[in-house]
């Protein structure tokens, strides 16, 4: 898998057809198209998807180098950037100087100092769902997965009751992932605008998310609140020269980028958790020992975290297997190197977590479920840029510790009250868009903890 670097040679790479490329591999099977890119090729692989040209990066020093050290020579990837009717100019999208003021008026809702508040949202809507859970019953754990941390995420940055609004934001999201997926593995993708039915659908479904932000925003404006979630700092920031504050489609744009970010990956990583845990009984075991022992059969709170520690170790190593962002990306913007090999402008880096948390050098037996590999200071002995659920870098999420201190604190009141196993004969599939969704849901059965 180790590069052999050499400057007059160009990187390696499978071979693809004239006009399509590797589009074909990438739409019959994209995680495995990647690994297999990986073993093959070694850490630098070029492929092309129709006329756009691809290097895919296993290498942690090069990764350091593309979202880190020589980050100013990128921007996001075009595959994101496919997706601006649905997030705009948020800061998953947005570049440059308004990215960097965008950011730094964001960075204060996820400071440390909040996230104690935060975990009380945390807690009361997590018991709001667990007292609709019933020992015995079967239920798509992803489904409610997705309706708590979308709760969640209203309450605690927007301070908004999204309940009523959760139906809608599924169906919206559900079509903007299909959306995007027919448009990556098309040959010649089309327009977001181009009035398909498919794109129709589309705009009928990011116009109905807009609806619920806009009268968000229009409800905090009109009562005149000053509270200091993300929301309302927001509201308040000032631009620095004229005065003037972010306009209703700048608060758009980052109010619903920071909704659908914010909620989609964390219900995912606790979705497959609760998998994994439903594959490891001895694991599930002791992390409901752990649960049982710190919290006694209250709500957890931020001092819990601590003392949370496997807990922890588990969401970490899911997060190893099966990363929400399983692939993420930047584009040249102009000629760079990458190690000894030459990259031009217009040429699309891939770093995929999914091939990269899966690398024997870095991880003794990759496949294997292990979170006791976390407790010898694993994370401090592995290279920089190995292990990398969150991106890294200046544009490294803006949400990581918001999302690690929601996976763990509701883990453990999901497994305090209840052990879930797998349905029998539930399929269970990676499904590969912008995130890594079981692509049937997850079926559990609920079994009542005495």
């Amino acid at each position: 898998m180790q590069l052999q670097h050499n400057t007059g040679v160009r990187p390696h790479g499978p071979s693809g057809r004239v006009l399509s490329g590797n589009l074909a591999e990438m739409r019959r099977d994209p995680l495995g198209f990647y690994r297999s890119c990986a073993r093959e090729h070694g850490d630098l692989v070029a492929f092309r998807l129709g006329h756009k040209r691809f290097l895919l990066v296993s290498d942690p020093e090069m990764i350091t180098d593309v979202l880190a050290t020589n980050n100013d020579a990128y921007r996001k990837i075009y595959l994101l950037r496919m997706n601006r009717l649905l997030f705009g100019d948020g800061l998953l999208t947005s570049e440059g100087e308004f990215w960097r003021r965008q950011r730094r008026l964001a960075q204060p809702a996820f400071h440390h100092q909040r996230l104690a508040g935060y975990s009380q949202v945390m807690a009361v809507e997590t018991e709001r769902i667990l007292s609709t859970w019933r020992n015995g019953e079967t239920r798509d754990v992803h489904v409610d997965l997705m309706d708590l941390t979308l709760r969640i995420a209203g309450r605690a940055l927007f301070g908004a009751d999204v309940a009523p609004d959760v139906g809608t934001v599924a169906e919206a999201l559900r079509v903007a992932l299909e959306r995007h997926v027919i448009r990556m593995e098309s040959l010649l993708p089309l327009p977001e605008r181009f009035p398909t039915p498919g794109s129709l659908r589309l705009q009928r479904a990011v116009g109905r998310l807009d609806r619920i932000i806009y009268r968000i925003i229009e409800q905090r404006r009109s009562g005149g609140s000053r509270q200091s979630d993300l929301l309302g700092m927001l509201l308040a920031a000032r631009d620095e020269v004229d005065g003037t504050g972010m306009t209703d489609r700048q608060l758009r744009d980052e109010a619903l980028t920071l909704l659908l970010a914010g909620h989609e990956t964390t219900a995912i990583a606790l979705t497959w958790t609760l998998y994994l845990l439903s594959r490891h009984p001895q694991v599930e075991a002791t992390l409901a020992a752990e649960s049982a022992e710190v919290l006694r059969g209250r709500a957890p709170a931020m001092d819990d975290l601590p003392r949370l520690a496997f807990t922890r170790r588990v969401v970490t190593e899911s997060l190893r297997l099966y990363p929400p962002a399983w692939a993420f990306g930047r584009e040249a913007i102009r000629d760079t190197r990458l190690g000894d090999h030459r990259v031009t402008a217009g040429t699309s880096v891939v770093i995929s977590p999914w091939v990269l948390h899966r690398d024997p050098r870095y991880f003794s037996e990759p496949e294997t479920f292990d979170p006791s590999r976390w407790a010898g200071g694993l994370s401090k002995r592995l290279p920089a840029f190995a292990y990398v659920p969150f991106g890294g870098g200046p544009r490294r999420c803006i949400g990581s510790e918001f999302a690690m201190t929601e996976a763990v604190l509701l883990l453990a009141m999901i497994t305090q009250r209840f052990h879930l196993a797998l349905s029998p004969g539930h399929p269970v599939t990676p499904w590969p868009t912008i995130t890594l969704r079981p692509r049937h849901g997850m079926r559990m059965a609920l079994r009542a903890r005495s």
